[in-house]
């Protein structure tokens, strides 16, 4: 069993590191907010497990052999890595020699492969490791994880991984995770918005929606996002855990990257401005299927 850290207990953050716990890993823990890592030890510091929460990232990574984060964006990445005015010391500072730092933060890949050349200069390794499968995959460990970096710190930490990975693969030097995570949400991007205009037809074509997707899921058009999301996107229901403000970033380190490799996303372009009318509606926390919710919103004007 290995000495880990983990940094960010989330949404998504809290059940992953609750896994590494679970599978007897001794766990050192980091949350910004006190109260939500109080939670964290409540529910997972049972049957003699090993797992301990510290009151400054730098505290909890000075044990670790391999250290996860799960953060917000690029800047709280930064902030962890380096440190800032509200905490002490970044962990960069802090860790081992050979450390494995795993970054499950959906970022932009500039921000993945200046986070490994940092970390190379204290002589530790860092993996951009973003994840897909949201809150329930989380919750049930079974992720997929893109990986890019080191390949011998990426067979390191991999087993560790697998505890909440259903799918794991290395796709490239630092950087790649992130590249292959914007193609990801470039895809379901594309779901969400065809599957939200599909339901809002049937709506007016006066369609029972409760047997059209059924029968709809048995054909060529099922998804993941029809599976588990068309029936709540009728219902109006999006108190799910990957929140439209979300996708908008991810969406938009997408464009950002295009502009470099001149790829051409014009129908991401165009969801990115559906996104913004959401935020505009109120709808930032609301799940990234609410995307119905503006045309259910231009059919009632």
């Amino acid at each position: 069993m290995a000495i880990v850290s983990f940094i960010g207990l989330g949404v998504m953050g809290a059940p992953m590191a609750g896994h590494l716990v679970k599978a007897g890993h001794e766990v050192y823990a980091y949350n910004r907010t006190s109260k939500k890592a109080q939670e964290w030890l409540d529910r997972y510091n049972k049957n003699n497990a090993k797992c301990y929460i510290e009151d400054s990232p730098a505290k909890a990574v000075k044990k670790a052999q391999v250290v996860f984060l799960c953060l917000g964006n690029d800047e709280s990445v930064r902030n962890i890595l380096a440190g800032n005015n509200s905490q002490q010391q970044g962990i960069l500072n802090a860790i081992q020699k050979n450390t494995i730092i795993v970054d499950h933060t959906t970022t932009s890949a500039n921000l993945a492969r200046e986070s490994a050349t940092q970390t190379l200069k204290h002589n530790a390794f860092f993996i951009d490791a973003p994840v897909s499968g949201g809150e329930k995959g989380a919750q049930e460990g079974a992720l997929s994880v893109m990986c890019g970096g080191d390949s011998n710190a990426y067979q390191n930490a991999l087993p560790i991984i697998k505890c909440y990975a259903k799918q794991c693969s290395l796709m490239g030097n630092s950087g790649a995770g992130q590249l292959t995570k914007m193609v990801n949400q470039i895809c379901i991007a594309g779901v969400i918005q065809s599957l939200a205009e599909a339901l809002h037809f049937a709506k007016l074509a006066k369609l029972d929606r409760k047997k059209l997707i059924p029968i709809i899921q048995s054909g060529a058009a099922q998804s993941w996002q029809m599976d588990n999301r068309a029936e709540t996107m009728c219902n109006g229901e999006f108190n799910f855990g990957f929140a439209t403000e979300w996708m908008l970033k991810d969406l938009q380190f997408c464009i950002e990257e295009a502009q470099q490799n001149n790829a051409k996303l014009l129908l991401v372009q165009q969801v990115v401005e559906y996104y913004k009318e959401l935020q505009k509606m109120g709808h930032q926390r609301s799940d990234s299927s609410a995307l119905i919710a503006r045309l259910e919103k231009d059919t009632q004007a």
